[in-house]
Protein backbone atom coordinates (compact mmCIF):
# COMPACT_ATOMS: atom_id res chain seq x y z
CA UNK A 1 0.00 0.00 0.00
CA UNK A 2 1.53 3.62 -1.19
CA UNK A 3 1.87 5.89 1.78
CA UNK A 4 0.86 9.27 0.36
CA UNK A 5 1.69 11.44 3.38
CA UNK A 6 5.45 9.60 2.72
CA UNK A 7 5.45 10.09 -0.90
CA UNK A 8 4.82 14.06 -0.57
CA UNK A 9 6.51 14.74 1.77
CA UNK A 10 9.71 13.59 -0.10
CA UNK A 11 8.45 15.49 -2.38
CA UNK A 12 8.74 18.55 -0.68
CA UNK A 13 12.48 17.63 0.62
CA UNK A 14 13.11 17.05 -3.35
CA UNK A 15 12.08 20.97 -3.92
CA UNK A 16 15.01 22.05 -1.84
CA UNK A 17 17.23 21.14 -4.62
CA UNK A 18 15.40 23.10 -7.22
CA UNK A 19 14.62 25.94 -4.55
CA UNK A 20 17.17 26.09 -1.65
CA UNK A 21 15.67 27.56 1.64
CA UNK A 22 18.93 29.93 1.73
CA UNK A 23 17.14 31.58 -1.62
CA UNK A 24 14.07 32.43 0.60
CA UNK A 25 16.24 35.22 2.55
CA UNK A 26 16.98 37.07 -1.37
CA UNK A 27 15.69 40.87 -2.00
CA UNK A 28 16.93 42.94 -4.84
CA UNK A 29 14.16 46.13 -5.96
CA UNK A 30 15.89 45.29 -9.27
CA UNK A 31 16.01 48.59 -11.75
CA UNK A 32 12.85 47.87 -13.12
CA UNK A 33 10.93 48.69 -9.96
CA UNK A 34 7.99 51.63 -10.57
CA UNK A 35 8.62 54.70 -8.04
CA UNK A 36 6.49 54.47 -5.00
CA UNK A 37 5.04 57.26 -5.64
CA UNK A 38 3.13 55.99 -8.45
CA UNK A 39 2.62 52.63 -7.37
CA UNK A 40 0.39 54.50 -4.33
CA UNK A 41 -0.85 56.66 -7.14
CA UNK A 42 -2.17 53.56 -9.20
CA UNK A 43 -3.69 51.88 -6.04
CA UNK A 44 -5.67 55.07 -5.44
CA UNK A 45 -7.35 54.74 -8.73
CA UNK A 46 -10.72 54.69 -8.07
CA UNK A 47 -10.89 55.47 -3.97
CA UNK A 48 -13.33 58.16 -3.07
CA UNK A 49 -11.12 61.25 -3.61
CA UNK A 50 -12.06 63.00 -0.57
CA UNK A 51 -10.50 60.25 1.36
CA UNK A 52 -7.39 59.87 -0.28
CA UNK A 53 -5.80 62.39 1.67
CA UNK A 54 -6.95 60.85 4.73
CA UNK A 55 -5.63 57.40 3.62
CA UNK A 56 -1.87 59.60 2.92
CA UNK A 57 -2.31 60.88 6.44
CA UNK A 58 -2.31 57.59 7.90
CA UNK A 59 0.33 56.68 5.59
CA UNK A 60 2.83 59.22 6.94
CA UNK A 61 3.03 57.98 10.71
CA UNK A 62 5.74 55.65 10.26
CA UNK A 63 6.66 53.09 7.96
CA UNK A 64 5.01 50.07 9.52
CA UNK A 65 1.33 51.97 9.49
CA UNK A 66 2.95 52.79 6.21
CA UNK A 67 3.97 49.12 5.19
CA UNK A 68 0.14 47.97 6.44
CA UNK A 69 -1.12 50.21 3.56
CA UNK A 70 0.87 48.95 0.80
CA UNK A 71 -0.20 44.87 0.18
CA UNK A 72 0.14 45.92 -3.51
CA UNK A 73 3.46 46.98 -3.74
CA UNK A 74 4.70 43.91 -1.97
CA UNK A 75 2.67 42.00 -4.21
CA UNK A 76 4.75 43.21 -6.85
CA UNK A 77 7.95 42.91 -5.32
CA UNK A 78 7.38 39.20 -4.47
CA UNK A 79 6.47 37.68 -7.72
CA UNK A 80 8.43 36.50 -9.67
CA UNK A 81 10.64 32.76 -8.58
CA UNK A 82 8.73 30.67 -5.67
CA UNK A 83 8.58 27.26 -4.53
CA UNK A 84 5.21 26.55 -5.89
CA UNK A 85 3.49 25.24 -3.26
CA UNK A 86 0.31 27.10 -3.03
CA UNK A 87 -2.23 27.92 -0.22
CA UNK A 88 -5.11 29.93 -0.01
CA UNK A 89 -2.79 32.35 1.00
CA UNK A 90 -4.27 35.64 3.59
CA UNK A 91 -3.13 37.63 0.68
CA UNK A 92 -2.16 41.06 3.30
CA UNK A 93 -0.78 39.17 6.02
CA UNK A 94 0.92 41.21 8.50
CA UNK A 95 0.72 41.45 12.69
CA UNK A 96 -2.48 43.99 12.51
CA UNK A 97 -4.68 41.93 10.29
CA UNK A 98 -4.87 38.52 13.66
CA UNK A 99 -7.37 39.15 16.66
CA UNK A 100 -9.80 37.76 18.41
CA UNK A 101 -13.83 37.28 17.64
CA UNK A 102 -16.60 35.23 18.72
CA UNK A 103 -17.75 32.06 16.64
CA UNK A 104 -21.38 31.55 16.38
CA UNK A 105 -21.29 29.37 19.88
CA UNK A 106 -19.63 32.40 21.41
CA UNK A 107 -16.40 30.92 21.58
CA UNK A 108 -13.64 33.57 21.58
CA UNK A 109 -11.06 32.34 19.50
CA UNK A 110 -7.97 33.63 17.86
CA UNK A 111 -7.30 33.83 14.14
CA UNK A 112 -6.50 35.62 10.72
CA UNK A 113 -8.97 38.69 10.59
CA UNK A 114 -8.61 40.20 7.11
CA UNK A 115 -8.93 38.37 3.96
CA UNK A 116 -9.46 41.24 1.60
CA UNK A 117 -6.62 39.83 -0.50
CA UNK A 118 -6.87 36.42 -0.12
CA UNK A 119 -5.90 34.21 -2.93
CA UNK A 120 -4.65 30.92 -4.10
CA UNK A 121 -0.74 31.63 -3.90
CA UNK A 122 2.66 30.40 -3.01
CA UNK A 123 3.03 29.81 0.85
CA UNK A 124 6.06 32.02 1.44
CA UNK A 125 4.34 35.00 0.46
CA UNK A 126 2.38 34.97 3.75
CA UNK A 127 5.15 34.23 5.81
CA UNK A 128 7.56 37.03 4.09
CA UNK A 129 4.38 39.65 4.94
CA UNK A 130 4.27 38.55 8.45
CA UNK A 131 7.38 38.48 8.83
CA UNK A 132 8.68 41.89 7.80
CA UNK A 133 5.90 43.29 9.52
CA UNK A 134 6.38 42.33 12.86
CA UNK A 135 10.12 43.22 12.17
CA UNK A 136 9.14 46.94 11.93
CA UNK A 137 6.82 46.56 14.43
CA UNK A 138 9.68 45.83 17.00
CA UNK A 139 11.73 48.75 15.50
CA UNK A 140 8.58 51.02 16.10
CA UNK A 141 8.03 49.79 19.85
CA UNK A 142 12.13 50.58 20.12
CA UNK A 143 13.93 47.04 19.94
CA UNK A 144 17.69 47.20 18.96
CA UNK A 145 18.50 45.43 15.42
CA UNK A 146 19.43 42.25 17.09
CA UNK A 147 16.22 41.55 19.07
CA UNK A 148 13.84 42.70 15.88
CA UNK A 149 15.63 40.20 13.79
CA UNK A 150 14.81 37.89 16.84
CA UNK A 151 11.25 38.91 16.82
CA UNK A 152 11.16 37.73 13.19
CA UNK A 153 13.27 34.55 13.29
CA UNK A 154 10.61 33.57 16.44
CA UNK A 155 8.09 34.00 13.82
CA UNK A 156 9.28 31.86 11.48
CA UNK A 157 10.37 28.55 13.81
CA UNK A 158 6.84 28.92 14.90
CA UNK A 159 5.55 28.83 11.49
CA UNK A 160 7.82 25.03 10.46
CA UNK A 161 6.86 24.18 13.85
CA UNK A 162 3.64 24.34 13.85
CA UNK A 163 3.39 22.57 9.83
CA UNK A 164 5.44 19.92 11.21
CA UNK A 165 2.71 19.32 13.97
CA UNK A 166 -0.09 20.39 11.94
CA UNK A 167 0.57 18.29 9.06
CA UNK A 168 0.52 14.80 11.00
CA UNK A 169 -2.91 15.57 12.64
CA UNK A 170 -6.18 13.61 10.95
CA UNK A 171 -8.02 15.76 8.86
CA UNK A 172 -10.69 16.06 10.79
CA UNK A 173 -8.70 17.17 13.93
CA UNK A 174 -6.81 20.00 12.19
CA UNK A 175 -10.51 21.35 10.75
CA UNK A 176 -12.10 21.26 14.22
CA UNK A 177 -8.79 22.68 15.63
CA UNK A 178 -9.29 26.49 17.59
CA UNK A 179 -7.05 29.00 19.39
CA UNK A 180 -9.71 29.02 22.15
CA UNK A 181 -8.72 32.46 23.79
CA UNK A 182 -9.20 31.51 27.47
CA UNK A 183 -7.12 28.60 26.89
CA UNK A 184 -4.30 30.62 25.33
CA UNK A 185 -4.50 32.75 28.06
CA UNK A 186 -4.30 30.05 30.93
CA UNK A 187 -1.66 28.55 29.10
CA UNK A 188 0.33 32.08 28.61
CA UNK A 189 4.00 31.18 29.98
CA UNK A 190 4.47 34.59 31.80
CA UNK A 191 2.05 36.86 33.67
CA UNK A 192 2.68 39.60 31.67
CA UNK A 193 1.20 37.72 28.89
CA UNK A 194 -1.07 36.45 30.80
CA UNK A 195 -2.16 39.92 32.19
CA UNK A 196 -2.43 41.07 28.39
CA UNK A 197 -4.80 38.38 27.33
CA UNK A 198 -7.13 38.66 30.87
CA UNK A 199 -7.79 42.62 29.65
CA UNK A 200 -8.30 42.20 25.95
CA UNK A 201 -10.67 39.18 26.50
CA UNK A 202 -12.05 41.43 29.30
CA UNK A 203 -12.98 44.08 26.12
CA UNK A 204 -13.95 41.12 23.73
CA UNK A 205 -16.98 40.40 25.99
CA UNK A 206 -17.78 44.12 26.29
CA UNK A 207 -17.59 44.87 22.82
CA UNK A 208 -21.56 44.11 21.72
CA UNK A 209 -23.99 45.51 19.65
CA UNK A 210 -25.22 47.61 22.42
CA UNK A 211 -22.28 48.81 23.02
CA UNK A 212 -21.39 49.69 19.79
CA UNK A 213 -25.08 51.52 19.70
CA UNK A 214 -24.99 53.51 22.31
CA UNK A 215 -21.94 54.67 20.35
CA UNK A 216 -22.49 55.43 17.27
CA UNK A 217 -25.67 56.47 17.29
CA UNK A 218 -28.38 58.81 18.25
CA UNK A 219 -31.69 59.81 17.77
CA UNK A 220 -34.31 62.49 16.66
CA UNK A 221 -37.52 62.65 17.80
CA UNK A 222 -37.20 58.61 18.82
CA UNK A 223 -35.99 58.25 15.25
CA UNK A 224 -32.01 55.80 15.68
CA UNK A 225 -29.52 56.96 12.72
CA UNK A 226 -25.71 56.65 12.75
CA UNK A 227 -24.13 59.67 14.26
CA UNK A 228 -21.98 61.29 11.31
CA UNK A 229 -17.92 62.04 12.25
CA UNK A 230 -17.14 63.63 9.25
CA UNK A 231 -14.86 62.45 6.75
CA UNK A 232 -14.86 59.19 8.36
CA UNK A 233 -18.58 58.89 8.96
CA UNK A 234 -21.04 60.17 6.97
CA UNK A 235 -24.44 59.38 4.93
CA UNK A 236 -23.76 58.54 1.48
CA UNK A 237 -27.98 57.94 0.84
CA UNK A 238 -31.15 59.31 1.16
CA UNK A 239 -32.67 56.53 2.89
CA UNK A 240 -36.20 57.66 2.08
CA UNK A 241 -35.10 57.70 -1.84
CA UNK A 242 -32.90 54.69 -1.81
CA UNK A 243 -34.85 51.76 -0.04
CA UNK A 244 -35.22 50.19 -2.86
CA UNK A 245 -31.89 49.62 -4.11
CA UNK A 246 -31.03 48.76 -0.57
CA UNK A 247 -33.33 45.89 0.04
CA UNK A 248 -32.00 44.46 -3.87
CA UNK A 249 -28.39 44.73 -2.22
CA UNK A 250 -29.61 43.11 0.82
CA UNK A 251 -32.01 40.35 -0.97
CA UNK A 252 -28.42 38.84 -2.75
CA UNK A 253 -26.53 39.24 -0.13
CA UNK A 254 -29.43 36.86 2.21
CA UNK A 255 -29.02 34.35 -0.80
CA UNK A 256 -25.63 33.41 0.00
CA UNK A 257 -26.27 32.81 3.58
CA UNK A 258 -27.62 29.52 5.64
CA UNK A 259 -31.26 29.01 5.59
CA UNK A 260 -31.31 29.33 9.59
CA UNK A 261 -28.95 32.65 9.67
CA UNK A 262 -31.21 34.01 6.33
CA UNK A 263 -33.91 33.35 8.96
CA UNK A 264 -32.43 34.67 11.94
CA UNK A 265 -31.32 38.36 9.32
CA UNK A 266 -35.02 38.47 8.43
CA UNK A 267 -35.84 39.31 11.67
CA UNK A 268 -34.08 42.88 11.51
CA UNK A 269 -35.39 45.70 9.47
CA UNK A 270 -32.64 48.36 8.21
CA UNK A 271 -32.60 51.57 9.72
CA UNK A 272 -29.61 53.33 8.72
CA UNK A 273 -26.47 53.30 6.01
CA UNK A 274 -23.54 55.10 6.60
CA UNK A 275 -19.97 54.96 4.86
CA UNK A 276 -17.29 54.59 7.59
CA UNK A 277 -13.80 54.48 7.26
CA UNK A 278 -11.60 51.52 8.83
CA UNK A 279 -7.84 50.64 9.10
CA UNK A 280 -5.40 51.79 6.76
CA UNK A 281 -4.96 50.18 3.42
CA UNK A 282 -9.01 49.94 3.14
CA UNK A 283 -9.24 53.82 2.76
CA UNK A 284 -10.74 55.41 0.49
CA UNK A 285 -12.64 52.16 -0.30
CA UNK A 286 -16.53 51.78 0.13
CA UNK A 287 -16.94 50.22 3.28
CA UNK A 288 -20.53 50.91 4.60
CA UNK A 289 -22.09 50.06 8.22
CA UNK A 290 -25.68 49.21 8.14
CA UNK A 291 -27.81 49.49 11.31
CA UNK A 292 -30.85 47.52 11.82
CA UNK A 293 -32.84 46.62 14.58
CA UNK A 294 -35.83 44.06 15.23
CA UNK A 295 -39.43 44.12 16.81
CA UNK A 296 -37.81 44.39 20.23
CA UNK A 297 -35.51 47.29 19.34
CA UNK A 298 -32.79 45.38 19.26
CA UNK A 299 -29.83 46.49 17.27
CA UNK A 300 -27.51 44.67 14.73
CA UNK A 301 -24.47 46.40 12.76
CA UNK A 302 -23.56 45.00 9.45
CA UNK A 303 -19.91 46.11 8.00
CA UNK A 304 -20.44 46.37 4.07
CA UNK A 305 -17.30 46.51 3.01
CA UNK A 306 -16.28 46.88 -0.70
CA UNK A 307 -14.44 43.85 -2.36
CA UNK A 308 -11.76 45.01 -5.11
CA UNK A 309 -9.45 42.71 -7.30
CA UNK A 310 -6.68 40.74 -4.87
CA UNK A 311 -3.36 42.39 -4.89
CA UNK A 312 -2.10 38.98 -5.75
CA UNK A 313 -4.54 38.04 -8.38
CA UNK A 314 -1.65 39.71 -11.32
CA UNK A 315 0.87 37.72 -10.27
CA UNK A 316 -0.92 34.30 -9.51
CA UNK A 317 -3.32 31.37 -11.29
CA UNK A 318 -6.40 32.63 -13.20
CA UNK A 319 -9.56 33.78 -10.13
CA UNK A 320 -11.52 31.22 -9.17
CA UNK A 321 -13.93 33.70 -8.71
CA UNK A 322 -15.98 36.53 -10.80
CA UNK A 323 -17.25 37.86 -7.98
CA UNK A 324 -14.72 39.38 -5.53
CA UNK A 325 -16.94 39.67 -2.88
CA UNK A 326 -17.51 35.49 -3.24
CA UNK A 327 -13.68 35.35 -3.28
CA UNK A 328 -13.26 37.15 0.31
CA UNK A 329 -16.01 35.24 1.74
CA UNK A 330 -14.87 31.44 0.44
CA UNK A 331 -11.37 32.14 1.23
CA UNK A 332 -12.07 33.54 4.38
CA UNK A 333 -14.45 30.48 5.41
CA UNK A 334 -11.53 28.04 3.77
CA UNK A 335 -8.39 29.92 6.32
CA UNK A 336 -10.52 30.14 9.45
CA UNK A 337 -11.76 27.95 11.75
CA UNK A 338 -14.62 29.43 13.07
CA UNK A 339 -16.22 32.56 10.57
CA UNK A 340 -19.22 35.10 11.26
CA UNK A 341 -22.33 33.68 10.95
CA UNK A 342 -23.49 36.55 8.89
CA UNK A 343 -20.61 36.44 6.25
CA UNK A 344 -21.88 36.52 2.81
CA UNK A 345 -21.55 38.88 -0.46
CA UNK A 346 -23.48 41.00 -2.47
CA UNK A 347 -23.44 43.02 -5.83
CA UNK A 348 -24.00 46.85 -5.45
CA UNK A 349 -25.83 48.94 -8.02
CA UNK A 350 -22.87 49.75 -10.65
CA UNK A 351 -21.85 46.52 -10.17
CA UNK A 352 -19.20 46.82 -7.71
CA UNK A 353 -18.25 43.78 -5.17
CA UNK A 354 -19.29 43.84 -1.58
CA UNK A 355 -18.92 41.55 0.97
CA UNK A 356 -20.76 41.36 4.62
CA UNK A 357 -20.13 40.72 8.22
CA UNK A 358 -21.12 41.76 12.08
CA UNK A 359 -19.48 45.02 13.05
CA UNK A 360 -17.55 44.93 16.26
CA UNK A 361 -19.61 42.01 17.76
CA UNK A 362 -16.84 40.60 20.41
CA UNK A 363 -14.40 41.89 18.18
CA UNK A 364 -11.04 42.08 19.71
CA UNK A 365 -7.07 43.05 18.96
CA UNK A 366 -3.85 43.28 20.86
CA UNK A 367 -2.51 46.87 21.26
CA UNK A 368 0.86 45.78 19.77
CA UNK A 369 2.25 49.53 20.02
CA UNK A 370 2.66 48.63 23.42
CA UNK A 371 4.19 45.62 23.32
CA UNK A 372 7.73 45.29 24.51
CA UNK A 373 10.50 42.30 23.03
CA UNK A 374 9.05 39.53 25.38
CA UNK A 375 5.27 40.23 24.64
CA UNK A 376 6.08 40.73 20.89
CA UNK A 377 7.80 37.46 20.66
CA UNK A 378 4.69 35.61 22.27
CA UNK A 379 2.67 37.02 19.65
CA UNK A 380 4.63 36.18 16.66
CA UNK A 381 4.79 32.56 18.02
CA UNK A 382 1.34 32.79 18.22
CA UNK A 383 0.54 34.11 14.60
CA UNK A 384 3.20 31.62 13.48
CA UNK A 385 1.26 29.23 14.22
CA UNK A 386 -1.97 29.90 13.45
CA UNK A 387 -0.85 30.82 10.07
CA UNK A 388 0.86 27.29 9.88
CA UNK A 389 -2.72 25.76 10.65
CA UNK A 390 -4.27 27.64 7.62
CA UNK A 391 -1.49 26.72 5.13
CA UNK A 392 -1.96 23.11 6.59
CA UNK A 393 -5.58 22.92 5.81
CA UNK A 394 -6.00 24.69 2.38
CA UNK A 395 -2.39 23.53 0.82
CA UNK A 396 -0.18 20.19 1.18
CA UNK A 397 0.74 19.78 4.59
CA UNK A 398 3.11 16.85 3.91
CA UNK A 399 4.68 18.46 0.81
CA UNK A 400 5.52 21.52 2.90
CA UNK A 401 6.48 19.65 5.53
CA UNK A 402 9.17 17.67 3.68
CA UNK A 403 10.34 20.99 2.16
CA UNK A 404 10.59 23.01 5.56
CA UNK A 405 12.23 20.75 7.27
CA UNK A 406 13.29 20.92 11.33
CA UNK A 407 16.55 23.09 10.95
CA UNK A 408 16.79 26.79 10.99
CA UNK A 409 17.47 27.06 7.16
CA UNK A 410 14.03 28.49 6.66
CA UNK A 411 13.62 30.82 10.32
CA UNK A 412 17.48 32.01 9.41
CA UNK A 413 16.51 32.48 5.59
CA UNK A 414 13.01 34.66 6.57
CA UNK A 415 14.50 36.35 9.21
CA UNK A 416 17.60 38.07 6.82
CA UNK A 417 14.18 38.46 4.11
CA UNK A 418 12.52 40.53 6.83
CA UNK A 419 15.47 42.92 7.53
CA UNK A 420 15.75 43.69 3.91
CA UNK A 421 12.41 43.99 3.32
CA UNK A 422 12.16 46.56 6.13
CA UNK A 423 14.70 48.72 5.28
CA UNK A 424 13.10 48.96 1.55
CA UNK A 425 10.15 49.87 3.17
CA UNK A 426 11.78 52.51 5.56
CA UNK A 427 13.10 53.86 1.91
CA UNK A 428 9.73 53.46 0.62
CA UNK A 429 8.61 55.94 3.35
CA UNK A 430 10.57 58.23 3.14
CA UNK A 431 9.86 58.48 -0.78
CA UNK A 432 6.56 58.61 -0.31
CA UNK A 433 6.97 61.62 2.18
CA UNK A 434 9.20 63.31 -0.62
CA UNK A 435 6.64 62.26 -3.08
CA UNK A 436 3.96 64.72 -1.07
CA UNK A 437 6.07 67.42 -0.04
CA UNK A 438 6.81 67.76 -4.27
CA UNK A 439 3.11 67.53 -5.11
CA UNK A 440 2.12 69.90 -2.05
CA UNK A 441 4.69 72.69 -2.84
CA UNK A 442 3.25 72.04 -6.79
CA UNK A 443 -0.36 72.58 -5.27
CA UNK A 444 0.57 75.21 -3.07
CA UNK A 445 1.81 77.11 -6.62
CA UNK A 446 -0.95 76.65 -8.58
CA UNK A 447 -3.74 77.17 -6.27
CA UNK A 448 -3.18 79.54 -3.17
CA UNK A 449 -6.44 80.00 -2.43
CA UNK A 450 -7.49 76.46 -2.95
CA UNK A 451 -4.44 75.63 -0.21
CA UNK A 452 -6.20 77.43 2.84
CA UNK A 453 -9.13 75.50 2.73
CA UNK A 454 -6.91 71.90 1.99
CA UNK A 455 -4.95 73.35 5.36
CA UNK A 456 -7.86 73.27 7.17
CA UNK A 457 -9.41 69.99 6.19
CA UNK A 458 -5.75 68.87 6.76
CA UNK A 459 -5.80 69.64 10.02
CA UNK A 460 -9.36 68.18 11.04
CA UNK A 461 -7.97 65.08 9.57
CA UNK A 462 -4.55 65.11 11.36
CA UNK A 463 -6.66 65.48 14.52
CA UNK A 464 -9.03 62.39 13.76
CA UNK A 465 -6.00 60.07 12.65
CA UNK A 466 -4.13 60.63 15.75
CA UNK A 467 -6.89 59.20 17.19
CA UNK A 468 -7.77 55.92 15.12
CA UNK A 469 -4.89 55.43 13.44
CA UNK A 470 -4.15 52.39 15.72
CA UNK A 471 -7.49 50.81 14.85
CA UNK A 472 -8.13 48.16 12.64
Amino acid sequence: MVDHFKLHQAKGKALRAKFPRSKLAEWDPGKGRAPVIEQIRASDRDRLPDLIPVRHERMKVNPFVFYRATAGIMAADLAGANTGLQVQAIGDCHLMNFGGFATPERALVFDANDFDETHLAPWEWDVKRLAASFLLAARAAGLDEKESEGVAHELASAYRDGVNEYAELPMLDLWYMKFDLRNLQQRAQSAKARKVLDDAIAAAEKNTHVKTFYKLTQSNLGRFSIREERPLIYHPFDMKKDMDMIMRFLDEYKRTLQADRRYLFEQYRMVDVALKVVGVGSVGTRCYVALLMNDHDEPLFIQVKEARNSVLAPFTTSEAYAHQGRRVVEGQRLVQAASDMFLGWSTGPTGRYFYLRQLRDMKMSLDVHSFDEELLTAYARLCGRVLARAHVRTGDGAMLQGYLGGSDAMPDALAKFAVRYADQTEKDHTEFLRGLRVRKSKAARKKPVARRKKVRLKARVKKIVRKTVRSK
